[in-house]
């Protein structure tokens, strides 16, 4: 199992450089992927942008979106930001998408919350044309430019729904998971693996995951505070999500062979505490370089 690690970029209190330095020190310590989430009524970093800035500064670690929130962008612009972040990386992004499911993030796009997934399916029939090259229908030339991957940067659909999950089959290179035990996570995967099945497609779908973490003398409060902070909108549930994130090092390794044991091919540790250390702290614990 490949192991990724997040920026810092949805912490409203970290400094907005830290984001870069985080990014040349997981390259350096040997993280797989540098992960960011999206929100768009929360004061954190655009994700398509942070990544831009995050390639400018490394040469191998892979790049991905854990999820970005499609239907709250305009098509062609998601499709040009994403080229063009594949372009000047040499091809190393990966969208992980999602549909949301917070009305703020839509109305202050703003987007229409409603129909939204099937206005996303849409999305998805019309990113891979204009990676491909084709004009959109009603246009004279094609959008550009050429992304260094063949046929654009792997998708990965995130969500829990019935609907969500078939997608997968339909449309994606595969299947990310955000924030869930390892158990949970896998009875998602294995919807997703039936979708694919059923579109008929060879081999099997991608399977990422994802986990918060928070390491050091204080860890589990302020890992906490920042959870508290971000899922406020979930109530009394956020408080019970704040204490089950993993702040110890036998917490987070005990976390981390949980996901390895579902047979996940990869797993991005989203963090809650501004501090580089977190990197080196983490990939002690995971035995990266």
């Amino acid at each position: 199992m490949e192991i990724g690690i997040g920026l810092p970029a949805t912490i409203p209190w970290a400094k907005p450089s830290l984001n870069v330095a985080w990014a040349k020190r997981a390259e350096e310590r040997g993280f797989s992927s540098l992960g960011i989430i999206d929100r768009i009524a929360y004061p954190n970093l655009e994700p398509l942008v942070t990544l831009a800035a995050a390639a400018a500064v490394t040469q191998r670690i892979r790049l991905m979106t854990t999820v970005l929130i499609a239907p709250t962008r305009r098509t062609g612009i998601l499709a040009k930001q994403a080229a063009s972040i594949d372009a000047l990386s040499g091809g190393r992004l990966t969208l992980g998408l999602g549909i949301g499911g917070r009305e703020d993030d839509f109305q202050d796009a703003p987007a229409p919350f409603k129909n939204r997934g099937k206005r996303f399916e849409a999305q998805l029939v019309a990113l891979k044309q204009i990676w491909a090259g084709n004009p959109l229908p009603g246009a004279r030339v094609p959008i550009g430019p050429k992304p260094v991957q063949p046929g654009g940067p792997p998708i990965l659909l995130g969500g829990y729904s019935p609907s969500a999950l078939e997608r997968v089959g339909r449309f994606a290179d595969g299947f990310i998971s955000g924030g869930t035990a390892p158990d949970f996570a896998r009875q998602l995967y294995s919807l997703a693996e039936q979708s694919w099945q059923a579109a008929g497609r060879p081999g099997k779908p991608r399977f990422v995951t994802s986990l918060y973490f928070g390491l050091g003398p204080d860890a589990a409060e302020e890992a906490a505070n920042y959870i508290r902070d971000y899922y406020s909108f979930m109530g009394p549930a956020a408080e019970n999500m704040a204490r089950a994130i993993p702040s110890t090092p036998a917490a987070l390794k005990a976390a981390i062979q949980g996901f390895e044991a579902i047979g996940a091919d990869e797993l991005i540790m989203w963090p809650c505490i501004p501090e580089l250390d977190q990197v080196d702290l983490a990939a002690d614990i995971a035995k990266m370089p």
